[in-house]
């Protein structure tokens, strides 16, 4: 763990971090707002003390409650890596400035999060689906996500949560492994 790090990161950032800067094994995070985030992540990658000058991944979350975005990157300064969580944002209509300008990469990376999650990245200049047809309607990885399942074929159609299990019921008897007390 780079100590020094989560320092710098919290004397630099501590009008707008949203807690101290937390620190395990090679991993550094800080959580900011979006309304933060450009002056954030410009701070990261161009002052000569950070250089967080590589982009590994970006990533939505759907807390259930809220959207958030979060960016890992890399610096040669350090040898520990950088999660940034921006939090706070919206489920009704999560946007979020695009970070294109510091790191190109990112534009795909942006584009699968808007696929799967439905968070706007403003001013990504090709922000359209990466792997759902461009006529699909509802962005798969969100919590409030329906799958159809044979019921939906029935009279009654039905609609059941991606995350609720059924137990098959034709299943002959003993089949099914009982768990729990």
């Amino acid at each position: 763990m780079d100590r020094a790090l989560a320092r710098r990161l919290d004397a630099r950032f501590e009008d707008v971090l949203r807690g101290p800067a937390r620190q395990r094994h090679d991993q550094t995070e800080i959580r900011i707002g979006a309304g933060d985030l450009v002056q954030v992540l410009t701070a990261l990658h161009d002052e000569p003390e950070l250089q967080f000058t590589m982009l590994a991944d970006l990533a939505g979350v759907d807390t259930g409650t809220e959207m958030q975005v979060v960016y890992h990157l890399w610096s040669s300064t350090t040898s520990d890596w950088l999660r940034v969580i921006v939090e706070g944002l919206s489920r009704d209509d999560p946007r979020i400035p695009s970070v294109t300008y510091l790191w190109a990469g990112s534009e795909w990376m942006e584009r699968e999060t808007y696929d799967m999650f439905g968070i706007t990245f403003e001013g990504n200049r090709d922000l359209r689906r990466i792997y759902m047809p461009p006529d699909y309607t509802s962005f798969p990885l969100r919590k409030d996500f329906y799958l159809p399942d044979d019921a939906a074929r029935s009279p009654g159609a039905g609609v059941r949560h991606v995350e609720r299990t059924r137990s098959p019921v034709d299943a002959a008897p003993g089949v099914l492994r009982r768990t729990g007390a």
